[in-house]
Formats: C-alpha cells, sequence, structure tokens
C-alpha cells in the first residue's frame, strides 16, 4: 500500500462531483471494510473471508480509505475495531461496477420506477453515492461510492476475487493520533487517484467525469 500525505493529496483532488477515489493499478484495486476482530483477524490470517463471516447478509467494500475512517471513527466504533484493506482484482471491480444497481431511483438512468425496482430485487450489487470526508469527519462537496454485494458476488468476493487483504488497524489507530492532536500536516494516508471504468456506459451510469 502506497502512502502519501494528506496535505500534498488534496492538492490534486478533485473539490466536487462523483469520484471513485482509490488506490489501484492495471493489476488491482484496493478496498476497505471494517469489522469486529473474529471476523477481521479471520480474514487477515486466512486471507479471505469465511468463519462467522456471513454469506447471508450484504457486504459493503469502499475504496475512499477516509470514507471508511468517517464510517468507522478511526477504528474506534464497537464491531469496527479490525480495518482490512482488501487488495482486490480489477477484473472484479469492474464487474461489480457493470452489475451495480442504484440504491436509489434515478430518473435519468432507469426507464421507470417499476424498471429500477425490479433491477433492485435482482441485482447482487448495490451502489450508493455519499457525501465524502475531511478527515475530521467533516462533509466534503465531492461524492465518495460504496459497493453493497450479495448473493453470488459475494460469494466469489469473499475468496476467489481477493489477491490479499491486510490489517492496517495499528497504522489507522496511529494516523488517529495526529488527528486527534490536529496534525493534519504529518497525517499519511493511502495515496489516491480518481478511478475510472474501461467500460464508457459504466463511467455514463456512474456520472464519472
Amino acid at each position: 500500500m502506497k502512502l502519501k500525505l494528506y496535505k500534498e493529496q488534496i492538492k490534486d483532488w478533485p473539490e466536487n462531483g462523483h469520484h471513485i477515489m482509490a488506490q489501484f493499478d492495471e493489476d488491482k484495486i484496493i478496498v476497505y471494510q471494517s469489522y469486529r476482530p473474529e471476523i477481521g483477524n479471520f480474514a487477515a490470517k486466512n486471507q479471505y473471508f469465511g468463519g462467522a463471516f456471513s454469506l447471508n447478509r450484504m457486504t459493503w467494500i469502499k475504496p475512499n480509505f477516509l470514507w471508511m475512517m468517517y464510517r468507522n471513527g478511526w477504528a474506534t466504533k464497537e464491531g469496527q475495531e479490525v480495518v482490512l484493506a482488501i487488495h482486490l482484482k480489477l477484473e472484479a471491480f469492474e464487474r461489480y461496477l457493470e452489475k451495480a444497481v442504484y440504491s436509489r431511483f434515478q430518473r435519468a438512468i432507469y426507464a421507470t420506477k417499476e424498471d429500477w425496482q425490479n433491477q433492485v430485487k435482482e441485482s447482487s450489487v448495490r451502489l450508493q453515492w455519499d457525501p465524502d470526508h475531511n478527515p475530521y469527519g467533516a462533509k466534503e462537496e465531492r461524492r465518495a461510492i460504496q459497493l453493497g454485494l450479495r448473493n453470488d458476488q459475494i460469494e466469489r468476493f469473499s475468496k476467489e476475487d481477493i489477491l490479499k487483504i491486510e490489517d492496517i488497524s495499528s497504522f489507522v489507530k496511529q494516523q488517529h493520533e495526529y488527528v486527534l492532536n490536529k496534525q493534519l500536516d504529518k497525517l499519511l494516508i493511502p495515496e489516491e487517484h480518481p478511478f475510472f471504468s474501461s467500460n464508457d456506459e459504466v463511467n455514463r451510469k456512474l456520472k464519472l467525469k
């Protein structure tokens, strides 16, 4: 995982619009999840999701590190103490994006509300855009993406789509100290850039520019 000072990164980040901010290369992309120790430790040790991990409920992945930190309170929230950096096959992430259906009706994308509702029922990937957040948890104008996986896609995600699982809980706690002490000039986070799908139709659906 490549790290870079937060204060240097924000100089190049888009300030608004819909963007998949992520660390990626031609083979993989890193997404983040937080779990209670029973699940997170098993995944980090065995390099796949099993044990207490449920294949029967939707699991959400987030490619944006700071958005994950907002959601888990920098690993301080109960049940989210173990933070995982999951190195996904890029082809798997592209597949999720292609199959993704919005959590809310989008008039410009779906023919009718009924059509959207039918797609939601049948979909194995849910798509949601939310306000991005800065290290202190304040909302940004930029939107961050999260993807919910279920059914066949959660099964593929749990084992075959993953290249590597890193437990970054200690790193998160170290960096949280800089946030607590208002020392953002020292804050290191994963280096991220806007990601675009190789499929133009998918980029249109996701409102990526």
